[in-house]
C-alpha cells in the first residue's frame, strides 16, 4: 500500500539520496540536515513524502510566508513515475495549504530540468509567468 505522510527529520539521509539521484534538482547548503530540520520546524507537518513497505517513493518540501505557499524538491523516483504519485503529493500539498488559508502558491523550476518543466506545464491550473525575474543571494553565516 503507497502512503503519504509528513516529511520527518530522520527522513534526511534517504531524501538526499533521492535528490542526488534525480536530474534537474540542484542542492544547496540550504538542504543540509540543518537548515532542513529548521525548515521543517517552520513549516510543521506540510513537507511530504510518498512510501510504498517503507520505501522512499517521492517528496515534495512544503512551507508558506502567510500569503503564498512555495514548492521545492518535488521528486518521484524514476522507476516510480507515471503513476500518479507527484500528483496526488501536489494535491495534498495544496490541500493543506489551502486549510491554512494559503490559495496561492510558487514552484521554481530550473530552466535545465525538462520533465520538471514538462511537469508543470501539464498541471492545470497552473502558468509560467513572464512578467517577474527571481533574483537569489546567499550570505555567509
Amino acid at each position: 500500500m503507497t502512503s503519504i505522510r509528513p516529511i520527518q527529520p530522520e527522513d534526511h539521509p534517504a531524501l538526499m539520496a533521492l535528490w542526488q539521484r534525480t536530474p534537474g534538482i540542484q542542492l544547496r547548503a540550504e538542504d543540509d540536515f540543518a537548515p532542513f530540520c529548521a525548515y521543517l520546524r517552520r513549516n510543521p507537518g506540510l513537507s511530504l513524502l510518498c512510501e510504498h513497505e517503507g520505501r522512499l517513493l517521492g517528496c515534495v518540501l512544503v512551507g508558506h510566508d502567510g500569503r503564498r505557499g512555495y514548492l521545492q524538491h518535488l521528486v518521484v523516483d524514476e522507476s516510480c513515475r507515471g503513476q500518479g504519485l507527484a500528483r496526488a503529493l501536489l494535491r495534498q500539498a495544496l490541500a493543506q495549504l489551502a486549510e491554512l488559508g494559503i490559495h496561492k502558491s510558487h514552484v521554481f523550476v530550473l530552466t535545465d530540468a525538462p520533465g520538471a518543466l514538462e511537469f508543470w506545464r501539464a498541471q492545470a491550473g497552473w502558468s509560467a509567468r513572464s512578467d517577474i525575474q527571481v533574483y537569489s543571494s546567499r550570505r555567509e553565516g
